[in-house]
């Protein structure tokens, strides 16, 4: 009779271990599954950094400026002539192909805009433009209205965008964006677009600019001030003039 408790309580012992290996053996497999789970969905859909998620690029987009000349004038105003003589200045520095001047047919200022052809194309040329860069055309007006005289040339752009746009709402939610305080897809958007429009020369955000030739002038005077042990900074005029002596 002893032996026979003995064997069922040796019975009931390695049941016990089987069940709570098996026990073990299942909440290991749950939480390797949901570590696994973890690694893989809480991955970021869209890059962390804003300059990855919204980068500036280099486009080749066209200026344009627009003349609006009367019906009876013919001819451009003092404001429209420097405007010109302006864009074809910035043509010099910018362009990558040639100018092309535009003029309406069709509109009720027709006559006037062709007339002023010859002025428009006179204030290029005089602005440095070469007379083989420069192309004229004729656009259809869209009705008997005012149409301006549009003059444009191909130009490298950085932009970025768009901006405003929001995918995914960014309130309390059960997306796991929420949880895990990853940033919102148009954070950084306008400050990547603004610096965009701000640079002058967009291949500056490319590669740094050459190093340009030293002011031989100014640097003469101060060598020759320096080796006559003058003082080199400010002239003892402007070091007299302090601001509270403004206005006195």
């Amino acid at each position: 009779m002893h032996n026979v408790h003995a064997m069922s309580a040796g019975r009931r012992s390695v049941a016990g271990l089987v069940v709570r290996a098996a026990a073990a053996a299942a909440c290991a497999a749950f939480v390797c599954g949901c570590n696994t789970d973890q690694q893989v969905t809480g991955a970021p859909e869209a890059p962390t950094d804003y300059r990855q998620r919204h980068p500036i690029t280099l486009q080749e987009t066209t200026r344009t400026l627009e003349l609006f000349i009367g019906s009876n004038r013919g001819e451009l105003n003092p404001t429209q002539r420097a405007q010109v003589l302006s864009f074809g200045l910035g043509w010099k520095r910018q362009a990558t192909g040639g100018i092309v001047v535009e003029r309406p047919v069709g509109s009720s200022n027709e006559g006037a805009a062709a007339d002023a052809m010859r002025e428009i194309v006179s204030i290029l040329a005089a602005s440095g433009l070469p007379p083989q860069s420069i192309a004229v055309q004729t656009y259809p007006a869209t009705g008997p209205n005012l149409a301006p005289v549009r003059i444009g040339y191909p130009r490298i752009q950085a932009q970025a965008g768009p901006c405003g746009i929001w995918p995914k709402d960014i309130g309390p939610s059960f997306n796991r964006d929420y949880f895990e305080n990853q940033p919102p897809w148009n954070y950084g958007c306008a400050t990547q677009r603004n610096l965009a429009s701000e640079v002058v020369d967009p291949s500056d955000l490319v590669q740094p600019r050459a190093e340009t030739a030293a002011y031989t002038a100014r640097r003469t005077t101060i060598l020759e001030k320096y080796r006559a042990g003058l003082p080199t900074g400010e002239s003892s005029e402007n070091q007299a003039a302090k601001i509270s002596d403004v206005g006195k």
